[in-house]
């Protein structure tokens, strides 16, 4: 994440929950010591997203005072704008679990973690797991999977009532980050990886490698995809860049987003 992240996410958390609550954080791989800065924190040298977040559930469950307490998964480069512990309260009285749902991400149909809402109940119950290896078709009728795929496992299987957070975004600088989800979650989407993802790759060309295509062809629309790729990035991390100089000196950054 950039510099002033662990800043930024703590304030937001601060304005946006009006209630008690804990924060457990992975920091591994930080130039800085943020541990004080959170309840709980592990610096386990672990890679996989996934298994941050199952751990860090695990720990929640050991150390919780009731079934019943909310469990809230948010990713680091995401954070509330408005006031999540009345939504959660809310939407938890009619959903079991509620999450982000980015559809549009050609049509990916799974729980994300960048925010998710639940119990303590609930997730162990089903033994949640955010963990990739369930597949669906996407849009373009690929199988597909990612991040929170076995959590949509789990849910089909076992008819759990889940409410999607969808895009609101009236204004889009970039058609995957810099997400607003139900006026409620902002979500960078490339703050702590590269500025490039699927959705770039299959709009730069990625196909190149049809079996139908010869050698040649493939061959010019790979050096074209090369061209694409490298453009699309470096205007990522353009957008990126002034975005977090928006985040670091404006409070109302993301009111640009939501107004056309």
């Amino acid at each position: 994440p950039p510099p002033s992240a662990n800043l930024t996410v703590n304030w937001y958390l601060r304005k946006n929950i009006k209630c008690p609550y804990r924060v457990y954080a992975f920091l591994n791989n930080l130039e800085l010591d943020h541990s004080s800065k959170f309840f709980y924190s592990a610096t386990e040298n672990i890679k996989s997203h996934a298994e941050k977040l199952n751990l860090l559930a695990d720990q929640v469950i050991c150390t919780a005072g009731s079934k019943d307490d909310l469990l809230i998964f948010i990713d680091s480069d995401a954070f509330p704008i408005a006031d999540v512990a009345q939504y959660s309260y809310k939407k938890l009285k009619k959903y079991s679990l509620v999450a982000v749902q980015r559809r549009e991400n050609f049509g990916d149909p799974q729980p994300h973690p960048s925010f998710c809402v639940t119990t303590v109940g609930l997730w162990e119950s089903i033994q949640g797991d955010w963990k990739k290896g369930y597949e669906w078709k996407n849009l373009r009728g690929e199988s597909v999977t990612d991040v929170g795929g076995n959590l949509l496992k789990k849910i089909e299987e076992k008819g759990i009532n889940w409410y999607p957070m969808l895009r609101s975004n009236k204004v889009n600088l970039h058609p995957l980050f810099f997400g607003v989800y139900d006026d409620i979650i902002f979500h960078f989407g490339s703050a702590s990886r590269r500025s490039y993802c699927r959705f770039d790759s299959i709009q730069d060309g990625r196909d190149y490698d049809d079996e139908s295509f010869s050698v040649i062809k493939k061959l010019w629309l790979f050096q074209k995809y090369k061209r694409n790729r490298k453009k699309t990035e470096n205007y990522n991390r353009t957008l990126m860049k002034r975005v977090i100089l928006q985040i670091d000196t404006d409070d109302n950054f993301f009111t640009q987003f939501l107004q056309t």
